[in-house]
């Protein structure tokens, strides 16, 4: 592998996020939260995503904290894949 071959390389974006509704087939919604801080006041604010994740197997449910990677566009509105569960929702 030549150097220009590792330059092209795209990055993989990776981010973890908790599993909002799992009412479609195939299709988890994530929502992924980040803390940022606020451009002029300075204060550390919450910030929100929420991302459509290919599930291929239906095996996350409501609650899960999962990793999804960003992959080809599977749908209009679904670019990001499940890669991985990194914690089950607890029973209530």
């Amino acid at each position: 592998m030549t150097q220009a071959d590792e330059t092209k390389t795209k990055a993989v974006r990776c981010f973890v996020g908790r599993v909002v509704s799992d009412k479609r087939a195939k299709t988890v919604t994530v929502l992924v939260e980040r803390r940022v801080k606020h451009e002029l006041y300075g204060k550390i604010v919450m910030r929100s995503s929420k991302y459509h994740a290919h599930d291929e197997k239906g095996e996350y449910k409501l609650g899960d904290m999962v990793e999804i990677t960003e992959s080809r566009p599977i749908s209009r509105t679904k670019s990001w894949v499940v890669t991985r569960l990194i914690e089950k929702a607890r029973a209530v």
